[in-house]
């Protein structure tokens, strides 16, 4: 394996700071033989020159300004580091990474993100998008703190990861207004023959929805079948059919989608999850994030369907 030498890129560091190797002589407190000396090496090691002439200064090539910008995040979370343990503030805010699957409702996402971004300390959110397989691997390397989803971890997937339901909602049907006015009528028989707008089957809402049609003997036409939620329900939007989504985002969902909420499919649950490597979570903003959801997002009293708030 190929280790890379800190001691000459810290040099390199200084050197490409600085701007020639005098003053980086000034600031390593070393002779200039020696500097040029590891220089040299790295580039040897790196397969590269990182450094041409610009007259009595130094510049750095195309690989030598790939090889700083590295080494200036390297020694710059080696200063932070030095600083938190001796009690001192970083001034950086908290990087908080989380894996959002791509079959996740975006205002479920949203509404699950929200309260970190409301901490007392800055957060600097980083969202990656994937599928479940793919973030989990991301996961496992520690590149992403969570990665929120609508399933536990799977138990076949080999990684040691922990599953903590953020909580669970009812599910409702939503369609146009036009739309709305025949599937009010005998409610949830009438969507029996109706067309439905679903997600793909590999989902845990494709899932529930399909047994929950089978155990209530009820037929819907499928007229089209999403991976990606929000297109799906710009097609509701433009009335080619009714759709099924979290009843906790049911507000948002009419008020930006301009749709009616028909009610809600009986006995129908669907539960989020933050999937961790950590048994008990830690980090501040998952912390914040739990809380939130089981105390505000999926509290489930006092909510009413379109019919009742109308009359």
């Amino acid at each position: 394996m190929h280790w890379l030498n800190y001691h000459h890129l810290l040099y390199f560091w200084v050197v490409a700071t600085e701007g020639t190797i005098a003053r980086a002589c000034d600031q390593l407190g070393l002779a200039q033989p020696t500097i040029s000396s590891q220089l040299h090496k790295l580039e040897k090691s790196l397969g590269g020159k990182l450094f041409k002439r610009a007259g009595r200064n130094l510049v750095l090539t195309d690989t030598g300004t790939v090889v700083y910008r590295y080494a200036d995040e390297i020694f710059s979370l080696g200063r932070e580091l030095t600083d938190v343990l001796r009690g001192k503030p970083t001034g950086s805010p908290l990087r908080f990474a989380v894996g959002v699957p791509d079959v996740l409702p975006k205002l479920v996402t949203y509404r699950l993100l929200q309260p970190a971004l409301r901490m007392p300390e800055e957060v600097r959110l980083v969202c990656i998008e994937g599928s479940f397989e793919e973030l989990l691997s991301e996961l496992a390397l520690h590149r992403l703190d969570i990665v929120l989803s609508e399933a536990p971890i799977p138990p076949a997937f080999k990684l040691r990861a922990y599953s903590h339901l953020l909580g669970e909602c009812g599910v409702s049907i939503f369609a146009t207004a036009s739309l709305a006015r025949r599937l009010r009528r005998g409610f949830p028989r009438s969507l029996e023959d109706f067309p439905l707008l679903l997600p793909i089957r590999t989902t845990a809402l494709r899932r529930s929805l399909d047994q929950w049609f089978d155990t209530n003997d009820i037929r819907p036409i499928v007229a089209g079948e999403f991976d990606d939620s929000a297109l799906l329900k710009v097609f509701g939007q433009e009335g080619v059919g009714a759709f099924a989504a979290p009843s906790a985002i049911a507000d948002e969902i009419c008020r930006q989608y301009r749709v009616r909420r028909i009610g809600e499919l009986p006995g129908l649950l669907e539960r989020f999850y933050a999937i961790s490597v950590e048994r008990r979570l830690k980090h501040p903003a998952v912390v914040t994030l739990s809380e939130a959801a089981r105390s505000e997002l999926f509290r489930t009293e006092g909510l009413q369907d379109d019919r009742a708030k109308t009359r």
